[in-house]
């Protein structure tokens, strides 16, 4: 959730960013397991990371798989340099989670290009970055579903787009609402084949749905956790602290395995939604635990950083089983993917 952008270059001066990109665009050509090993590192440092979050998981390499050499040219090198940071464009207004029924339009033009109308919502970030890769609608209506939808490449920059940050009840302002009023986009703008959209988003979100991200978003509050209960020598929650190590293991290797997947050239689907959902069960059970476990004692003195990351966590955690697709959502996919719908 922490935005640094200078931190981001920082990594990006090592070689952290873009690191499963290839060499000649500036990338480290690390495979999945390196990515994972460094992200997961990050994430259980707390590390602010969400500069460079989306550009590196999932927007340099899609790019990178259906984009054309003229794109990757231009956006691999800064997306590895830490100069180029991009926002998702799904969710819609009235839509969720319901993607199929994307409004937003591109027209083509008569002289080439496309004009660019709609809106987006939850575009984290979107305030802070200079690309948007936008799931759009090409041709057909919203009833066509699956049909007709398109992946362009906006600059928010650009005339005609409006960026609008939300503040949520922390406080926050991650996430933005993006309106589009007749942008004009290049020829080059395109991501793939016109009417590809559907299966390259699907590809894309099988990236997002299933990394260490899914697992450690509570694990600075749980490390935190645990240390005051060493240094108190408060032993009552061991066997909860056994069960919530128990499930991180298997939860990692459950991700692993669906990182082995993405290297083989799969796109997880299935995988990737079981992983998500559980995941953010996991990471949301972590903050209501630690609740009950601090409240067990209220006249007991606890380290300042444990209450300030066990307030926080609290307020985000809702937020865990929508961003990625909601809970209600997944389950259905895992479901269809079992025969069981």
């Amino acid at each position: 959730m922490g935005f640094d952008a200078q931190f981001s270059r920082k990594l990006a001066a090592r070689g952290w960013v873009g690191v499963t990109l290839p060499k000649e665009w500036g990338g480290a050509q690390m495979d999945a397991f390196s990515r994972f090993v460094l992200v997961e590192e990050l994430l259980t440092s707390g590390a602010p990371v969400a500069a460079h979050w989306i550009a590196d998981r999932q927007s340099g390499p899609l790019i990178n798989k259906f984009g054309t050499d003229s794109q990757r040219a231009f956006y691999l090198p800064k997306i590895c340099q830490g100069e180029a940071f991009f926002c998702i464009g799904m969710s819609e207004p009235n839509s969720g989670s319901d993607l199929a029924s994307i409004r937003s339009r591109a027209t083509p033009l008569a002289e080439g290009g496309w004009s660019l109308s709609g809106r987006k919502i939850w575009t984290t970030n979107a305030h802070h970055c200079q690309y948007m890769i936008a799931l759009v609608r090409t041709s057909g209506t919203p009833e066509d579903r699956h049909n007709g939808l398109s992946q362009v490449i906006v600059d928010l920059k650009a005339p005609g787009v409006t960026v609008r940050p939300i503040v949520d009840l922390a406080g926050d302002a991650h996430f933005s609402e993006v309106f589009f009023d007749d942008v004009k986009l290049g020829t080059d703008a395109l991501i793939g084949a016109e009417g590809a959209g559907w299966m390259q988003v699907n590809a894309e979100l099988a990236f997002e749905r299933s990394g260490p991200e899914r697992i450690y978003s509570s694990i600075v509050l749980l490390d935190r956790w645990v240390q005051h209960l060493r240094d108190t020598r408060d032993a009552r929650h061991n066997k909860t602290i056994g069960r919530l190590f128990a499930h991180l293991s298997a939860l990692r290797e459950l991700s692993i395995s669906v990182t082995s997947l993405l290297v083989a050239g799969e796109s997880p689907l299935v995988e990737s939604a079981l992983v998500k959902d559980l995941g953010t069960t996991f990471e949301q059970e972590i903050a209501s635990i630690v609740e009950d476990a601090l409240g067990l004692d209220p006249g007991a003195q606890i380290d300042a950083e444990l209450v300030r990351a066990s307030q926080y966590i609290s307020q985000v955690c809702p937020t865990y089983s929508l961003r990625g697709g909601t809970r209600e959502i997944l389950r259905g996919m895992i479901a269809r993917g079992l025969g069981l719908r």
